[in-house]
């Protein structure tokens, strides 16, 4: 990568707010446990990869695990927020649809997109995958692909994840493996959007 290359592709981090610094967060186990969502099969892990419209360059990851237990959201390093959906170190916990489709309108805006790509796992390996992310802790900014290569190192049939600071790279790898799936979502908000998106006040399946 030149250095040009490298100094836009940085400047991409630091002006989409999905990057944040690393904020140790540790929501109290009574608000885990009743935001606790259980999607049921197929079991998935999903990568999520925002890339800017103009430059293509990638600007954020973060992995989403559907496990028999429940389904979670690993969003290093990310600003992501809803009172609904407890955080632990960048782990957000009661991903229902609703939740997911949220997440994903935070990120996108005009000059950015979402790239939503997923594999059907075992039960074991998403299991195994769940603990890897509640197990990592809070992300420094500008590491959120890296810190996502490696947990998806540790788990079985993933081992040779890159370690790249580029969330394109890691999606260009995660696009390679047979049966993955992939959709974009776009959305026309303005740049600001992160400050702007009216969070949905119900996101729970329990919620009345």
């Amino acid at each position: 990568m030149s250095f040009l290359r490298r100094a836009v592709w940085l400047m991409c981090l630091v002006f989409l707010t999905a990057c944040g610094a690393a904020e140790p967060i540790w929501a109290p186990d009574e608000q885990v446990s009743r935001a606790r969502y259980v999607h049921g099969a197929p079991y998935e892990l999903t990568l999520f990869t925002v890339i800017n419209n103009k430059s293509g360059f990638g600007g954020h990851s973060s992995l989403m695990v559907n496990a028999p237990e429940q389904r979670a959201i690993f969003d290093p390093a990310g600003t992501f927020y809803h009172p609904h959906l407890p955080e632990r170190n960048d782990v957000h916990f009661g991903m229902s649809d609703a939740a997911v489709e949220f997440y994903k309108d935070y990120h996108a805006r005009v000059t950015w997109h979402v790239v939503e790509q997923t594999i059907t796992v075992s039960p074991e390996i998403a299991t195994l995958a769940l603990a890897k992310i509640q197990a990592y802790g809070a992300v420094p900014k500008t590491q959120c692909a890296q810190s996502v290569g490696k947990i998806l190192r540790d788990i079985p049939g993933f081992e040779d994840a890159p370690l790249s600071m580029s969330p394109k790279a890691l999606m260009k790898w995660f696009g390679e493996f047979p049966g993955v799936t992939e959709t974009k979502f776009y959305d026309d908000s303005p740049d600001e959007n992160g400050q702007l998106v009216l969070a949905p006040p119900l996101l729970l399946p329990n919620s009345s």
